[in-house]
């Protein structure tokens, strides 16, 4: 034995350090380092030169470390997955759109596959069940909406449009509405494709909702108009516009539950409510002094990205690009609470049958808060890239997150109260 292997420890178990010693002053040549790696334990080493298995960068290291809560992961997307909804009639089953210019209809309970909706040319930021759950429509940025028979899979309408900015079924018909950049709202019977357009002034349809009546939609546009549209006639009942308007395009819209009332967030930082009879503006509401978190520009307003009505108690919920989410009290208009995020939030849902509100966030969190004391119940986490879109069943009981980690994730909502 010569002094070099004479001096070499190896130091197994909890230690982490081969500890070589050259007592020659020689340098080693090659076949010298072949011996000393022989005594080098590689786990898994049949899988070295497997694709680079067992390699792992950084990055992947502490997600790995981090926790994930979810009950279930789908991870059959290859971009990131941009919007989920449930379908109404059983919340039995999922539908994910995603920048591989896919949807996938999922069942929630174990994420089989049950519908692959392909032929899209652009990322699908649109996908959404008809009200019977019977139907799945998927639009892509480039305008092309594409309906599914769930039970049958196979596509039985689609039609092309200018950039989609969203896609919303009627609430109780097999009727498709849809918003472009052009300004137009598209209306279709499905599947046999009667159309009526709602034209407006050249500018962008950013956000729409059919009110629960079925008879009218509320339409929100980027330059701050939001008109109340009567989908029989065909005409605008009421335009909301200059002072009594936004000042900057609409982020979101939320109705309460017999449509009297409508929210509007803008990123002019305000959120406003307009009653749908009379279409006057009866309230607005910001959170003074709040810029996005992370802009540099300290003039830009604090975007407000969601809103919501709580069904149980006169509230209100508001969530801002800052990490802010306001809670108004509904009558007096006064902020009740601010909950504040860590990150920008992305989407908010109340539950149908409780005072507690629910945010995803560009940090990855979803979190439950309590709109009567503003506290935060829980906190789920999982994903290793921000929180694009996600939904709660009917029951509260489950939510299902959309993320940029190409992941869509299933968690369960454990509740003390329940």
């Amino acid at each position: 034995m010569d002094n070099t292997e004479e001096n070499a420890i190896q130091l197994h178990g909890d230690e982490e350090i081969i500890e070589v010693i050259d007592l020659n002053d020689t340098e080693p040549g090659p076949n010298d380092l072949a011996d000393d790696l022989e005594d080098v334990d590689f786990e898994d080493a049949g899988n070295a030169d497997d694709d680079n298995e067992g390699w792992e960068t950084e990055d992947e290291m502490e997600a790995e470390a981090e926790q994930d809560d979810s009950e279930l992961t789908f991870s059959r997307h290859t971009g990131s997955v941009f919007c989920v909804t449930l379908d109404p009639a059983t919340n039995s089953m999922a539908v994910t759109g995603g920048e591989d210019d896919k949807a996938y209809v999922w069942r929630v309970s174990d994420g089989e596959v049950l519908l692959e909706c392909t032929g899209h040319k652009d990322s699908v930021t649109c996908a959404v069940f008809s009200h019977d759950s019977s139907l799945v429509a998927s639009g892509d940025m480039s305008g092309m909406i594409k309906v599914w028979k769930v039970e049958t899979k196979e596509e039985i309408w689609s039609f092309e449009v200018g950039d989609l900015e969203w896609l919303e079924w009627h609430p109780c018909a097999p009727v498709l509405l849809a918003g472009t950049n052009d300004g137009s709202v598209w209306m279709w019977k499905i599947p046999a494709g009667d159309c009526k357009t709602f034209q407006s002034p050249a500018c962008q349809a950013t956000s729409g909702k059919v009110l629960p009546d079925g008879k009218r939609a509320v339409v929100g546009y980027e330059d701050g108009t939001v008109r109340v549209w009567d989908l029989k006639q065909g005409n605008s009942i009421h335009v909301i516009k200059g002072q009594d308007g936004h000042q900057g395009a609409l982020t979101c819209l939320a109705c309460n539950k017999d449509g009297s009332l409508v929210l509007t967030g803008s990123v002019d930082g305000s959120a406003k409510l307009i009653n749908t009879t009379t279409g006057k503006v009866v309230g607005a509401f910001s959170v003074e002094g709040g810029k996005a978190k992370g802009s540099k520009d300290e003039e830009e307003s604090n975007s407000v990205e969601s809103v919501g009505f709580c069904n149980i108690l006169p509230l209100i919920a508001v969530a801002y690009l800052d990490g802010t989410l306001a809670i108004y009290d509904l009558s007096t208009q006064v902020l009740r609470h601010r909950c504040q995020h860590e990150a920008g939030i992305v989407h908010l849902q109340w539950e149908d049958s409780s005072s507690v509100v629910s945010t995803c966030c560009l940090d990855g969190a979803l979190r439950l808060w309590d709109a009567r004391s503003g506290n935060m119940v829980s906190e789920y986490r999982g994903h290793t890239a921000e929180i694009l879109d996600f939904t709660i069943n009917r029951e509260a009981t489950l939510a299902v997150t959309a993320s940029g980690d190409n992941q869509a994730k299933v968690f369960c909502l454990q509740r003390p109260d329940r």
